[in-house]
């Protein structure tokens, strides 16, 4: 990938990654609640699972799941449910709390899930990596070291990005420890309505 073309893409990652989503909220809730740090779970969690989307992408099977519709169905139904089970999970949770949490390797595991799953489940990143990367590949040049290139590129863009949101949450929890559950439950809903609207959107 010759240096111009790697920059226009990096440019464009950038301004897909800032524009909000099921990860991004995740990276915010998260880092409000959990610190900054133990947000790097998720985040990594989260970076991964876009990672191997968009190579799947890049190599052609985000243009076969599109040519089946029942796949493409049941790939935006689940991740549906997906994230209103998050959001259920996130209006039940306890506000909060100024106290760092304990740290446990189950915890971390299951931060890093949540946003490996979110990822992974996203059919409009299915969707939006099939768009925008055809351009940005040559034919003519090693399809596989053109895709981890991309790929890599992405996953540092979308890393750096959720983790300033992170931090960003990070700093302001007084104000949401004073707030109490109203936080979650507006996050909680945010990501129900995500939930709901993703496997009826076309």
């Amino acid at each position: 990938m010759p240096f111009e073309t790697w920059l226009l893409y990096l440019i464009t990652c950038c301004g897909i990654s800032v524009v909000p989503g099921p990860n991004a909220l995740l990276a915010l809730t998260h880092g409000a609640l959990h610190g900054s740090r133990r947000t790097l779970f998720t985040i990594s969690g989260g970076v991964l699972g876009f990672a191997l989307v968009l190579a799947l992408c890049a190599l052609g099977l985000g243009a076969l799941i599109q040519a089946s519709a029942s796949a493409f169905t049941a790939l935006k139904i689940a991740g549906g449910l997906y994230l209103i089970w998050l959001g259920y999970g996130l209006w039940r949770a306890a506000p909060v709390s100024l106290e760092t949490p304990a740290t446990t390797s189950l915890r971390r595991w299951s931060l890093f899930r949540q946003g490996l799953v979110s990822a992974l489940s996203n059919p409009k990143a299915l969707l939006l990596f099939t768009a925008f990367i055809p351009p940005f590949l040559d034919p003519h040049r090693n399809i596989i070291t053109q895709t981890a290139i991309i790929a890599l590129t992405y996953a540092v863009v979308e890393f750096v990005v959720e983790y300033l949101v992170a931090s960003a949450a990070h700093r302001v929890r007084p104000w949401l420890a004073r707030t109490g559950r109203r936080f979650n439950k507006v996050c909680g809903g945010f990501f129900v309505l995500f939930g709901v609207a993703l496997p009826l959107h076309s």
